[in-house]
């Protein structure tokens, strides 16, 4: 495994150096990362010197315009998509809808779409509508442990089958599944993969085009940016759903699937994003790599960090006879998302005894409000679930696993 610079990440984000933040633990970075100096800085910028309509001729218009499009260029660079390929809206769920509005004028009744009953509602109930207009939407469902089988996908998979949205990590589960591999089913039943990675991506941006997805969605404020959604639409089919912006604007790619627009400084913003992964890729010595050689060191390293601290975490909670893990408890096969229940005990007590020793973990449902009623979960009090990212700490880690030892 190759050693993070732990200390430089730290310092690039202002919540560690923050005297209002000093003792506490983030472990709900599942729901929500701190964002990262750069991404501040950018914002700041951008209110500050070009908070105006962009694209005009005049200054600070066109840098504003400057600023945004060089955010989608070197997202879509690092990402390994197109430009035109990569779309920004409100959130992924929003964009979620709208694609599924999309879908709604492109396919035909009888025409059918699989889900699963482990994602996020978004990447469900979006697509269990379109029901209504008389596609047949059937479910890929978890096992026993509330992980996907592919070998139940391919027992789905059907002549009518057009579309199969899927997660690339639960924001419970927590295991990584093997998306090229389902892509290359999928596309081998002539249908498209949907993949959502908004759990994932926090744990290292993809090569999205590696994947195979046609299209893969994910959200920036929990990839210590802003609160955005990116969302990339393949080209070619991109040009064949059905617009879903002003009739006027049906001709840019980019603008197809966000109506509304989006935030424009917290598009700009997204300048933050790269400049911290190119901070850290050349701190760990890629930076006269070629670009993706550098975004796949930083992925590798992000990862290396967190199964490191993973694997304790899950060893000591496997061990507590109460505890009920969801998931793997092998770190390498999940990211450092961990949900468990704990019996005699409410998720929300749980959570509230650990936010009195200044450590913040999540307690609930998560909006994986199907997969806990498939696992006999009580859908009101939810799991426990403490989730972190490559800058997490090993005394945090360690603080964590004491804190819950007499509470479990």
């Amino acid at each position: 495994m190759t050693a993070l610079d732990l200390a430089f990440v730290r310092s690039q984000f202002p919540a560690f150096a923050e005297p209002s933040l000093a003792g506490f633990a983030h472990f709900e970075n599942a729901g929500g990362s701190f964002a990262c100096g750069q991404v501040i800085a950018a914002l700041n910028r951008f209110y500050r010197e070009t908070k105006v309509q962009p694209y005009y001729a005049f200054e600070p218009s066109a840098s504003a315009g400057a600023e945004m499009d060089r955010a989608r260029e070197r997202m879509a660079a690092w990402l390994n998509v197109a430009t035109d390929e990569l779309h920004f809206g409100p959130s992924t769920s929003q964009n979620t809808y709208v694609l599924a509005q999309a879908f709604r004028r492109h396919l035909q009744r009888g025409d059918e779409v699989i889900v699963t009953n482990q994602d996020h509602e978004a990447n469900i109930g979006a697509w269990s509508r379109l029901q209504d207009d008389g596609i047949v939407v059937r479910t890929w469902q978890v096992g026993p442990t509330g992980e996907l089988r592919v070998a139940d996908l391919e027992a789905l998979l059907g002549a009518r089958t057009r579309v199969v949205a899927f997660t690339h990590c639960s924001n419970v589960v927590g295991t990584i599944h093997p998306v090229r591999g389902i892509t290359d089913l999928v596309h081998r039943a002539g249908a498209l993969a949907i993949v959502d990675g908004v759990s994932f991506c926090p744990h290292g941006l993809p090569d999205v085009a590696a994947l195979g997805a046609d299209i893969y969605l994910f959200s920036l404020y929990k990839v210590y940016g802003p609160h955005l959604g990116a969302m990339y639409v393949r080209a070619g089919l991109a040009a064949e759903l059905p617009s879903q912006a002003h009739f006027f604007k049906a001709d840019a790619l980019a603008g197809r699937f966000t109506p509304a627009g989006s935030d424009h400084a917290q598009v700009a913003a997204v300048n933050g994003v790269v400049d911290y992964m190119e901070a850290v890729a050349a701190r760990q010595g890629h930076v006269e790599k070629p670009l993706q050689a550098r975004a796949a060191a930083v992925r590798q390293v992000f990862r290396d960090q967190e199964t490191r601290l993973l694997q304790p975490l899950l060893d000591f909670l496997v061990s507590r006879d109460k505890v009920r893990l969801i998931g793997s408890v092998d770190a390498a096969a999940r990211a450092s998302t961990i949900a468990f229940k704990v019996a005699g005990t409410a998720s929300a007590t749980i959570a509230a005894r650990l936010a009195a020793l200044d450590i913040g973990v999540g307690a609930g449902n998560f909006y994986a409000y199907r997969l806990l009623q498939a696992l006999g979960i009580d859908t009101t009090d939810g799991v426990v679930r403490a989730s972190f990212v490559h800058y997490t700490s090993p005394e945090d880690v360690a603080r964590l696993i004491a804190a819950l030892r007499p509470l479990l």
